[in-house]
């Protein structure tokens, strides 16, 4: 026999963790969570998956789809754009081959990860698979000749910057491999450094190198790059991961590479390098399409602005509403900018839906909380009244 609807409905709950889900603090949630609580089945993070050679291929995609692949990554570092356009259709005929059953059919994305502005090492003794060790304390020249650039070993290494000597000061740390090697400079030369190795370790082939704190010039997209992203528009990729991002400027170039036809393309910022982390709020910025300057709330009771606080936007809370009591008693719950509309009732209901918007918009921008050109959210209902509230807007600021 079947559970009752109201017993399986809790049945259900109760394996959302549902009590947890209702803590005021993060600390709190973790200490409501049930560690009994069976797992749920619908995953709610997505599996991003880097196609090389060996999963390529169609059939290979296909199990990658089944196990639960939902974007697949296509490293630009390597690989022509001939190599790429056939992993792009690989990719999609491999999704495309689930379409006649509904129920098991998952759209994939393509994301392209760019090259970005990057600085790397060249060969080790002439092959892309060998390594040296550096001993730590041990004196480590990095050279610019490209006499050197697949002669590497463990007493000199050749850089692909040609300004690193510009760039760093004696002193200065360089790391090498995703800082799994650090060096400091010893000696600057006109085209060579010279380094102590202070943390040691195996040094392979075409690894990537950071300079913490130097204002390194180069573009924020190279002519490779720019190639790329018109080839990702040309195939219609979902979205771009941008590497090596250093700051805002950097995002609105790889913007203004795509262009109008691949303005739905998204922008995945990579943040990289220690002038990234610097500059990572102006980043953060820029890299969201919609940034709110407010949440305006069109209530009755105010209950719909009660539940909007509970999750402590950082954008103030605009709660509009031509009940007094409601305006007063609202002053209880945290981030909620009261805004009481004496405005007669409209008959027509999306005429005084406008009306109490514009009026939370005036008041915000009189009170400094966004200007114009900025958006806002708009919650609102489809129908006068209390326990109606549905529908969200983004709305720019007139």
């Amino acid at each position: 026999m079947s559970k009752p609807h109201s017993e399986a409905g809790t049945a259900f709950i109760q394996t959302q963790q549902l009590h947890a889900a209702m803590a005021d603090t993060f600390l709190e949630h973790m200490c409501r969570l049930d560690i009994d609580s069976p797992p749920i089945t619908a995953r709610n993070t997505g599996i991003i998956c880097t196609i090389g050679p060996a999963s390529r291929s169609v059939e290979t995609l296909k199990e990658m789809i089944k196990s639960g692949m939902n974007v697949a990554r296509l490293n630009f570092s390597h690989g022509t754009h001939e190599y790429h356009a056939e992993t792009i259709k690989n990719v999609r005929t491999a999704t495309e081959s689930f379409a006649s059953d509904p129920i098991l059919y998952r759209p994939v994305a393509v994301a392209l990860d760019t090259k970005g502005p990057e600085i790397r090492t060249g060969l080790i003794k002439g092959s892309g698979t060998a390594e040296v060790e550096l001993k730590k304390g041990a004196t480590f020249k990095i050279t610019l000749d490209n006499a050197y650039m697949e002669k590497c070993d463990e007493n000199i290494l050749w850089l692909d910057y040609k300004n690193i000597c510009k760039v760093v000061e004696v002193g200065s740390k360089i790391y090498v491999d995703d800082g799994l090697i650090s060096l400091q400079v010893k000696q600057k030369g006109a085209d060579f450094l010279v380094t102590e190795v202070e943390n040691g370790g195996s040094l392979g082939s075409k690894k990537g190198v950071n300079l913490p704190g130097a204002a390194v010039d180069l573009p924020a997209v190279s002519e490779k790059d720019i190639q790329d992203l018109k080839f990702g528009v040309e195939q219609d990729v979902d979205m771009v991961f941008a590497s090596f991002i250093r700051k805002a400027a950097d995002v609105h170039e790889v913007r203004k590479v795509l262009g109008e036809k691949g303005k739905n393309i998204k922008i995945i910022s990579k943040i990289e390098n220690h002038e990234g982390v610097r500059r990572f709020d102006e980043i953060l910025e820029a890299s969201f399409k919609c940034c709110s300057g407010a949440i305006i709330v069109l209530t009755k009771s105010g209950r719909s602005a009660h539940q909007v606080a509970r999750y402590r936007p950082r954008a103030p809370i605009i709660a509009v509403t031509r009940n007094p009591q409601t305006a007063r008693q609202a002053h209880l719950y945290r981030g909620i900018f009261l805004v009481l509309c004496k405005d007669p009732v409209q008959e027509a209901w999306a005429e005084f839906v406008d009306l109490r918007v514009n009026f939370a918009m005036n008041v915000g921008k009189a009170r400094g909380f966004f200007k114009k050109g900025d958006v806002v959210i708009v919650l609102t209902g489809w129908h006068p009244g209390s326990g109606f509230t549905n529908t969200m807007h983004v709305v720019p600021v007139p």
